[in-house]
């Protein structure tokens, strides 16, 4: 019998390394194929959104956002007046290299290589973190799977852009997060959760409602109820709470009175871009006069409803390359939207009066702050859909999944919880199922149950693999083999 445990265990080891091989294996594969094969500016706004790194390497100083050679021709603004840690990273990465070479081929491909090694460090912590959000081994590498290998998610790692770097932080923040509420804020988990935040605050700004979360929980944490009445743990809250905050000040400070002095107390920037704008871009895209849905006449409720917003944004946040054009194949798009669908549906419903379902997300002896937790993450997922409804509305006419993809990481949480759950209740409700009732008297659990949800898994991980591959090799390469 001890035979037996061992031979399991190292079974599962096995496992375990072959897995891990695969995972990071297929990411350096797909994801360098993608990236060195897209032309020069083919991918959305890259031409533009280069000029930043160009910049800074030929410079050696951060742009202001008025400065001529980094503008946009049409809008008359530029993107150096937001946050660009990721142009930063990668134009001093263009001017170390610049030491050895000034092939504008290999500075180019040095700049795709930053977004790239934010995928990989985001990949990382993807690992790290489905290790706390699931207690099953298979949906830890269903999750990991499914949140790295959507094919838009391996896209935005392949070009010049912040997105990457702002999925990246997500990842670190949500980690960090997780820890911190686990072990009651202790100060690496902190550091961890410090350093997420200032990613994602000088990466992107549809992000920022991550960063409202973690203020908000860390500030319930420290909440409790006594005789009825809330009271907040004063000590450890300012102890913790400066220890994170000279942190996050020191990381983000410097570019906001940065903004502040350059931009006249903007110190997001936007204001003063829009003004920029109006300076220096074409008659036909000022704001006043720019196409979009609501120039065109549409109210919000029908362009939601009937127009191409919603089609557009879901079928882009799943995949389009390029400037929007390049699509994949049909099924791809059925399999991750009924995907979605089921699994949001599990998560919804309360299939746990049916059968003894494993816990997700847990504090233990905190059920409020569960609660809250996951209260925190559907807003989370709303607020970019919010802002990507009000940009299109109002600002620019064509909708773009990739304004979407915060939403990613919880949003593969609760599909793949809720296909847990799922699995757990039809297994309980075999026995009232009138086909398989006449075989199985009884529910089917234990082993049984977990053995058809480690097999659900690893068919869905081959699936998102294969959509992957087939997007990249089978759709995207014929397109750039025509340019």
């Amino acid at each position: 019998m001890k035979e037996m445990t061992q031979h399991t265990f190292s079974q599962r080891i096995h496992w375990q390394a072959i897995l891990t091989v695969c995972y990071f294996a297929i990411y350096f594969i797909l994801g360098l194929s993608l990236l060195f094969r897209q032309p020069f500016g083919n991918p959305p706004d890259e031409f533009n959104r280069y000029l930043i790194p160009q910049y800074i390497a030929e410079h050696g100083t951060l742009p202001n956002g008025f400065e001529e050679a980094i503008r946009i021709p049409a809008y008359g603004f530029s993107y150096a007046f937001q946050p660009i840690l990721p142009y930063m990273v990668q134009g001093y990465s263009m001017r170390l290299a610049g030491f050895f070479t000034q092939d504008p081929d290999f500075l180019f491909y040095t700049a795709r290589m930053v977004d790239f090694a934010f995928g990989l460090v985001m990949a990382v912590f993807l690992l790290l973190l489905s290790r706390k959000w699931f207690r099953c081994r298979a949906l830890q590498w269903l999750f990991c799977f499914l949140t790295m290998f959507i094919p838009q998610s391996l896209f935005l790692h392949t070009y010049v852009n912040t997105d990457s770097c702002c999925m990246m932080s997500i990842a670190v923040m949500l980690y960090g997060l997780t820890c911190c509420l686990q072990d009651h804020f202790r100060y690496r988990s902190c550091l961890i959760m410090s350093m997420g935040i200032i990613l994602c605050a000088l990466s992107y700004y549809n992000a920022y409602g991550f960063i409202l979360s973690c203020i908000l929980l860390f500030t319930a944490h420290f909440f409790s109820l006594q005789a009825g009445r809330p009271c907040l743990d004063w000590k450890p809250f300012l102890k913790k709470g400066m220890f994170i905050s000279a942190i996050v000040l020191l990381g983000i400070g410097w570019w906001f009175i940065r903004s502040y002095i350059l931009y006249d107390g903007d110190i997001l920037g936007l204001r003063t871009r829009n003004l920029c704008s109006e300076l220096y871009g074409n008659e036909d895209m000022k704001a006043e006069t720019r196409i979009t849905y609501q120039s065109m006449g549409y109210t919000l409720v029908s362009m939601l409803f009937r127009s191409d917003f919603l089609v557009l944004s879901l079928n882009s946040f799943i995949c389009m390359y390029g400037p929007m054009v390049v699509t994949t194949a049909l099924w791809i798009y059925r399999f991750y939207k009924f995907l979605f669908l089921v699994g949001l549906m599990g998560s919804i419903l309360p299939l746990s009066r049916f059968a003894r379902i494993p816990e997700g997300i847990v504090f233990p002896g905190r059920p409020a702050l569960n609660r809250f937790f996951h209260g925190n993450m559907a807003v989370c997922m709303l607020i970019p859909f919010v802002l990507s409804i009000i940009y299109s509305y109002g600002t620019d006419y064509q909708p773009q999944g990739r304004y979407l993809m915060p939403i990613l990481i919880p949003l593969c949480y609760y599909c793949v919880r809720g296909l847990e759950k799922g699995v757990h209740g039809f297994c309980a409700l075999i026995p009232h199922i009138p086909v398989l009732g006449k075989k199985y008297k009884k529910p089917v659990g234990g082993a049984e149950s977990d053995r058809l949800l480690t097999g659900l898994c690893g068919f869905l991980i081959l699936m998102v693999t294969l959509a992957a591959g087939i997007t990249i090799y089978g759709y995207a390469f014929p397109y750039y083999s025509g340019l």
